[in-house]
């Protein structure tokens, strides 16, 4: 269990809580005895979350009214919803920007202390020369994807809130969430069928995408930051097609161009602010471990 400095007796909302991510994330939050109020629609996996011990608020990012009784008497939202594959450009902003903005909004006239918002590593752009820093801009190079585009959005109006309101926000860019029997990662190799096999992809377990929101949480961390969540070994696409069973790329794609350091992220601030250690330091101590 993580040490952590925060009142356990405070409550969180967390939103997504039945998607890839909060699925994972939810139990993690339950197990070190915080009190976990989900924001979810009418669903089969409702009754799941109730069982584990979270508290169920009824409601939708996108119906700002049915947002105010899920936050009463909350202290910390933990932002994990957002529509992903298969999004239009509108679907994307509709519910990745303007969900988030009343989310926010509301969580500022609750008087909510922390808000933490989960965003992507593929806000970045290409052409750093090196991995991503929280620093370096989206802005230069606005993604063409609805998803990440419309994260780029999300954040800078999250920030521009923060300064004008002070919602105590905490932005973590993750890289590609992997673990404990997520298909994800196989769902996904399709969409990188064109990519040369040495291209690396910079991934982070369930497992620590939970530590660094149990660690976020701490009322010590800095409000306004941003920080890069990864694992310590970036993998190529060869070698996830190796896991994954699946035939390796062509030979010939060896031949394609690519920027070597796209997608991969500078994880030092999120070392030295939050103490983060990967507990999967790499796909493969995933593995052998039994839970990739």
């Amino acid at each position: 269990m993580i040490s952590r400095a925060s009142d356990m007796s405070e409550s969180i909302l967390v939103t997504g809580a039945t998607g890839k991510v909060g699925s994972h994330l939810v139990p993690r939050l339950l197990a070190q005895g915080l009190q976990v109020r989900v924001l979810v629609r009418p669903g089969p996996n409702v009754q799941q979350l109730r069982d584990q011990g979270a508290e169920i608020a009824e409601g939708d990012l996108l119906q700002a009214e049915s947002l105010v009784p899920a936050l009463r008497e909350v202290e910390i939202v933990v932002h994990l919803a957002a529509f992903f594959r298969g999004a239009t450009p509108e679907q994307a902003r509709e519910v990745n920007l303007v969900g988030t903005e009343h989310l926010a909004a509301a969580a500022q006239q609750a008087g909510v202390r922390k808000f933490i918002f989960a965003s992507t590593s593929n806000v970045y752009p290409s052409g750093l020369s090196r991995p991503a820093r929280e620093d370096d801009s989206p802005s230069l190079e606005p993604p063409s994807h609805p998803y990440p585009a419309s994260k780029v959005a999300a954040e800078a109006k999250l920030m521009e809130l923060d300064r004008e309101a002070g919602i105590g926000l905490c932005i973590l860019r993750l890289g590609f969430v992997y673990g404990e029997g997520d298909r994800h990662v196989w769902e996904m190799m399709p969409h990188v069928a064109g990519w040369n096999p040495a291209r690396r992809m910079h991934s982070v377990h369930h497992a620590d995408v939970g530590q660094a929101v149990i660690r976020a949480l701490d009322r010590g961390t800095p409000a306004g930051k941003v920080f890069n969540i990864a694992d310590d070994a970036p993998i190529t696409l060869l070698e996830l097609s190796r896991l994954a069973r699946l035939p390796e790329p062509p030979v010939e794609r060896s031949a394609l161009t690519f920027d070597p350091w796209e997608g991969l992220l500078d994880t030092r601030r999120a070392r030295e602010d939050l103490g983060f250690r990967p507990i999967y330091p790499s796909c493969y101590s995933a593995l052998a471990a039994g839970t990739f």
